[in-house]
């Protein structure tokens, strides 16, 4: 003989019997004891939390009859008479439960709602129960939202879904929806408590709390696994057991990991890892046990009291006092994070060890600092080769190239990025007379240049002693007016001068990044000088059209035309590209000559369209002859020149304009852009 399982024997008979769902229970049996009833019902929430089971306490309430067989409609059904025990057994005739999952379409809810015309058989009202609703057809709902809406009296809809997203709104309108919510842990654990005590089963508190976080708000799913662990544990729960049986990973290798992070111990974090492997436990699990206790001990860290009432969260709590709180929601979001990389790593522990070390390497060393190197204090420097030695005073001494409004000088001190540095003391040093290098040109020499020894990494470089930059005399220096802007200004380009580079020592000399200096030029040399001024704006240039009478009388013909809207697309550029060369006028029959250079435009179509046009503005006969040649003489020529004639008068009155001289001559680096004047 099979036995019941333990989510179907315990499943609740009346609204006192069901735990976690009381929000729902208080306003049911409201409206059952004030007989304010709804024709239809949305129970939604995940699985396991309840809803055919309020659907079933449900329909008893509302046909119970009592004990006596008098009894009505109420909120505590007796579960004794008639109808109450129909209900529990399955085989009341009014109650109908459909599974919307396996008759989704509309012949099934069709046949339900033919259904639906006649009143009950032996109870006080019909009550159909459609489970996970959302599954139905577009054509399913659509047959049903007429009898969902107004129902007869004797028929009640319960309808309840695990994705109220999914059901149209013109079925959430026509519902009095609630919503069941997950249990709450402890919720769980009480009640599985409670059966397992009927059930005369032994079990360890810890046991229930594994069985009760792993039921994740689904007392079904609770009772459930409960089965599963009295099947597997031999008729009775031990912790260790159910732990083995959920594949979770036991508290101390959840605190070995821990306390291998608090103390930046990566040997123990591998083998508190490999301990893990060997076990055959999960890292899914792993990462779930790690994030429930990384969550027990960030609770700790705001409310250290809790670690008395609440034994989940006492062995926490010397954890809590080490950790500190940045890092514990560091660890945490990692964790969460971390398991969705499971399923892209090459080996499910690979990944768990990597996440492991990622925790490792975001925790900040001891002393507070990472285990990089640190920026501040001297750094050893390889010494340089004698070419470096020689290109060094000529690349400190050779200004750097202009960019943008930037301008540098490698002779002068840079500021530090990091803590300032102590600058040792200048020694005087004899100068060192400029080397070529093996594969470059001979450089010039730099008259009176000191040496500066070669740049040390750019980790905190020493900063050498800055010499006074020798200004060149007042007559040699540009004026303000004469300076050109700093968008104007250009990096040079100097055709057979020797560049060089300013490094830094490498062990590989071909893969040191270089710094392009300008070109050295000795003291005696002249520099190019800078320019004058900026150049004007080159003046907008007016084409010359050579007009003829003839093209005046057609450039007036085709301003008529459009006017009067008579030219459009084709036909308009025709004419507006069209030079006339002759015109005849016979017996009131003009005849128009009209040299095209495009040949495109020269067909047959486009002619009649034009003379049609010439017709309607002339009022007489009028025909048009077309040749090719090259037009001198358009319209459209004539109104290019036009366009350019207000072009340049506009600018002509800009550079006149004395506001605009005055502007420029308070500002030397101001300049009126090209292509910027627009005439009105």
């Amino acid at each position: 003989m099979t036995s019941t399982v333990l989510a179907r024997k315990y499943r609740p008979l009346s609204f006192e019997a069901m735990v976690g769902q009381g929000h729902v229970v208080q306003a049911l049996a409201n409206a059952l004891t004030q007989q304010r009833l709804h024709h239809a019902y949305l129970f939604t929430g995940t699985r396991g939390v309840g809803k055919t089971t309020v659907s079933r306490i449900l329909a008893k309430s509302l046909n119970c009859t009592g004990p006596d067989g008098q009894g009505g409609i109420t909120a505590t059904p007796c579960g004794q008479c008639q109808p109450c025990r129909d209900i529990d057994a399955g085989r009341f005739v009014d109650y109908v439960e459909m599974d919307a999952a396996s008759n989704r379409g509309v012949e099934e809810i069709s046949q339900l709602l033919d259904q639906a015309v006649y009143k009950p058989v032996v109870g006080r009202f019909k009550v159909y129960m459609i489970d996970e609703v959302h599954m139905l057809s577009n054509t399913a709902f659509n047959a049903m939202l007429k009898t969902l809406e107004e129902p007869p009296d004797y028929l009640k809809f319960v309808l309840a879904t695990t994705d109220p997203q999914k059901v149209p709104v013109t079925v959430l309108s026509r519902c009095l929806q609630f919503n069941l919510r997950p249990m709450a842990m402890q919720t769980v654990h009480e009640h599985l408590e409670q059966v397992l005590s009927q059930e005369h089963v032994p079990f360890e508190p810890g046991a229930l709390r594994l069985l009760a976080r792993a039921a994740r708000g689904s007392m079904r799913d609770g009772l459930s696994l409960t089965d599963q662990a009295i099947a597997y544990g031999g008729g009775q729960l031990d912790e260790a057991v159910v732990r083995q049986m959920l594949g979770s990973v036991d508290r101390q290798h959840v605190l070995a990991i821990l306390e291998a992070v608090v103390n930046g111990d990566g040997p123990a974090l591998i083998e508190a890892g490999d301990n893990l492997r060997r076990l055959g436990l999960s890292a899914q699990g792993t990462l779930d046990d790690l994030a429930s206790a990384l969550q027990n001990i960030a609770v700790l860290q705001s409310v250290p009291g809790l670690a008395e009432s609440d034994p989940d969260k006492a062995p926490w709590l010397v954890l809590s006092r080490r950790l500190a709180l940045d890092e514990c929601q560091l660890f945490y979001s990692l964790a969460l994070h971390g398991r969705a990389e499971l399923a892209l790593a090459p080996d499910e522990h690979a990944g768990l060890q990597m996440i492991l070390l990622r925790w490792l390497a975001f925790k900040p060393a001891q002393d507070g600092s990472r285990d990089h190197p640190k920026a501040e204090g001297p750094v050893a420097v390889k010494p340089a080769g004698p070419s470096e030695q020689a290109a060094a005073p000529l690349a400190a001494a050779a200004p750097r190239p202009l960019v943008g409004a930037a301008v540098a000088d490698l002779s002068a001190p840079s500021a530090p990025s990091h803590a300032p540095v102590p600058v040792p003391a200048p020694q005087a040093q004899p100068p060192v007379a400029a080397q070529p290098r093996p594969a470059m040109p001979q450089a010039r020499p730099v008259a009176q240049q000191a040496p500066t020894p070669a740049a040390p990494p750019p980790v905190a470089r020493p900063v050498p002693p800055a010499e006074p930059r020798r200004e060149p005399p007042a007559s040699a220096r540009p004026s303000a007016a004469d300076e050109a802007p700093p968008w104007d200004q250009d990096i040079p380009v100097v055709d057979d001068e020797p560049f060089y580079v300013q490094d830094v020592p490498f062990d590989l000399p071909d893969e040191r990044p270089t710094r392009v200096a300008a070109p050295q030029r000795s003291a005696s040399e002249p520099s190019a000088p800078l320019p004058a001024a900026l150049p004007v704006p080159e003046r907008t240039v007016v084409p010359v059209v050579p007009t003829t009478p003839l093209g005046d009388r057609w450039a007036d013909l085709v301003a008529r035309m459009q006017q009067e809207g008579l030219l459009a697309a084709l036909v308009r550029e025709l004419a507006m590209q069209a030079e006339c060369v002759g015109v005849q006028d016979e017996g009131g029959t003009s005849i128009w000559k009209l040299r095209v250079e495009r040949e495109t435009l020269r067909s047959d179509t486009q002619r009649e369209r034009l003379m049609v046009a010439v017709r309607k503005v002339l009022g007489d006969e009028a025909s048009i002859e077309l040749e090719a040649g090259v037009a001198k003489d358009t319209p459209a020529l004539r109104e290019q020149a036009a366009r350019a004639g207000r072009q340049a008068a506009a600018e002509t009155l800009i550079q006149q304009d004395p506001l605009v001289n005055a502007l420029l001559s308070q500002y030397p680096g101001a300049r009126i852009v090209g292509g910027s004047i627009a005439p009105l």
